[in-house]
C-alpha cells in the first residue's frame, strides 16, 4: 500500500472506525529497517473448515526456516516466518497484511486460498512486495510482476486433467462433480471443459453443489451412477462424503479422479473406511505423501517427526518448497554480487527476486518437483504426476 497518512492519523481513524475498518499506513517508510532477521510473512486459515491446509502451510514453512537457519541462514543471517489466521475469509486479509508489513515483513507466501490471496495481491502490488503462494491456485492470483505460484494454477490443473483424459480414458461418458461457488473447483472445471474442446468425442454428465447443498449428494449420485470415470475437482471433505454416500450405487469399477485437492483424502473418511470404497481413487498433483525415496521422503520423515501425519499434504510440501525457493533465489542474487542486507526494504528485495526468478538459468529442485521454473506471469512450470490413493477393489 502506498500509504499517505501519518501513524497518528491512522491510529485516529482506526479508533473512530473501530472493528469495522483496519487502516494500515506506511508511506514509503521501510518497516524492516530495524530487522535482525529476514522476515517472511503469510496469511491463512489456522481455524475453521480449511484449517488443515493453513496449518500444513504454517508447519511446512516453519520446518524449512528452521533447517535453513540451522545450516547458517543466508551468509549467517537468520530467517523468521510468521503466519496470521484469516479463517479463509478475505475480509481479514487487510488487517493481517498491515500487521505483518509494519512488523517488518520483506517477502511473503501470500495466502493459502485463492479469494483471500486476491485481496493480498492488491496490497502487495501497491507495496511492491514479492510473494510466492504455495496453494492459491486461481489464475488471477499471479500477474502484476510480484506474485508467483508454487502450486499449479486452476487453468494448469484443468488443462493437465484434460490431457490425461484424452490420453488415458476410454469411456465415452465423463461424469463431473464440482463445487460451483468455489473459485478453485469452478476454475478447474471451466478450464477442463475448455481444454477438452467441443470436438473431444466425450459426452459429459455434469453435476455440482454449493455451500448450501453440501450435506446430501443423493441427486448428484443418481445422475452419475452409470459413469465409469468421474472427475471431481474438489477438496477432500465433500469428495469423501460423496464416495461414502455413493457406496453401492456408483459402479464398483468406476474411477474417482481429482486434482491436488484430493491430497490427504485418506484421513477424510468417517462413517465408511476408505478400504470399503471399491472404486479407484486417484488424482493429479505435485506431491506424493506416500513417497518412499528422494526429497519427498526426506521431507515426509522430517515433517511427521515434528508435526505428525494429520496435516501432511501437498500444501505443507509446497510451503516448504516456497521458503527454500525464496532462500535459493536470494542466495543466487548474492552470488551475483547483489547486496541483500537483513534490513532490506520489501520493494528492494522484490526487485531482486523478480529479476532472479526470471533468469533463464534459475531453476529449483524441491519436494514438489525438479527443474521447476516460472513463466513471466508468475505461473509455475513442473510436471504433474498421477497418484493412486486406492486401487479398485483393494484396501487403501
Amino acid at each position: 500500500m502506498k500509504k499517505k497518512w501519518t501513524m497518528f492519523a491512522c491510529a485516529a481513524m482506526a479508533a473512530v472506525m473501530g472493528s469495522a475498518l483496519f487502516v494500515s499506513c506506511g508511506g514509503n517508510r521501510n518497516y524492516a529497517e530495524n530487522n535482525e532477521k529476514f522476515y517472511i510473512g503469510a496469511s491463512g486459515p489456522l481455524t475453521g473448515g480449511a484449517a488443515v491446509y493453513g496449518k500444513a502451510v504454517q508447519n511446512g514453512a516453519q520446518l524449512a526456516v528452521e533447517e535453513i537457519n540451522a545450516a547458517g541462514g543466508l551468509d549467517g543471517k537468520q530467517f523468521e516466518f510468521v503466519m496470521m489466521d484469516d479463517g479463509n475469509d478475505d475480509t481479514r486479509v487487510n488487517s493481517n497484511y498491515a500487521s505483518l508489513y509494519e512488523k517488518g515483513m520483506q517477502v511473503s507466501l501470500g495466502c493459502v486460498t485463492t479469494k483471500p490471496c486476491l485481496a493480498f495481491k492488491q496490497l502487495a502490488e501497491e507495496d511492491n512486495l514479492f510473494f510466492l503462494t504455495p496453494s492459491a491456485t486461481g489464475d488471477d492470483v499471479v500477474g502484476g510482476g510480484n506474485a508467483y505460484q508454487m502450486c499449479f494454477s486452476d487453468s494448469g490443473q484443468g488443462t493437465a486433467a484434460a490431457e490425461y483424459v484424452k490420453e488415458n480414458v476410454t469411456e465415452s461418458t465423463i461424469g463431473i462433480f464440482y463445487k460451483s461457488d468455489d473459485p478453485y473447483s469452478n476454475g478447474i472445471y471451466q478450464n477442463f471443459i475448455s481444454a477438452l474442446g467441443e470436438n473431444s468425442g466425450f459426452t459429459f454428465v455434469e453435476t455440482n453443489f454449493t455451500d448450501d447443498t453440501n450435506a446430501d449428494f443423493s441427486s448428484q449420485i443418481n445422475r452419475l451412477k452409470d459413469c465409469k470415470f468421474i472427475f471431481m475437482p474438489i477438496y477432500t471433505e465433500p469428495a469423501s462424503l460423496f464416495m461414502m454416500q455413493a457406496n453401492g450405487i456408483i459402479s464398483d469399477d468406476a474411477i474417482y479422479f481429482g486434482c491436488d485437492g484430493f491430497d490427504g483424502i485418506e484421513s477424510a473418511f468417517t462413517t465408511t473406511p476408505i478400504s470399503e470404497i471399491p472404486q479407484e481413487i486417484s488424482y493429479l498433483s505435485h506431491f506424493d505423501a506416500t513417497a518412499e525415496s528422494g526429497a519427498a521422503k526426506e521431507f515426509i520423515d522430517s515433517y511427521t517427526e515434528k508435526y505428525g501425519k494429520d496435516t501432511l499434504n501437498q500444501f505443507g510440501a509446497a510451503a516448504y518448497d516456497c521458503v527454500y525457493a525464496i532462500y535459493e533465489a536470494m542466495a543466487n542474487a548474492v552470488s551475483d554480487e547483489k547486496e541483500i542486507p537483513v534490513n532490506i526494504s520489501p520493494s528492494d528485495l522484490c526487485d531482486i527476486l523478480k529479476e532472479t526468478f526470471q533468469k533463464e538459468d534459475f531453476t529449483f529442485d524441491g519436494v514438489t518437483g525438479t527443474g521447476i521454473y516460472w513463466s513471466e506471469d508468475g505461473t509455475v512450470n513442473k510436471n504433474p504426476v498421477k497418484y493412486i490413493v486406492k486401487e479398485k477393489n483393494s484396501a487403501a
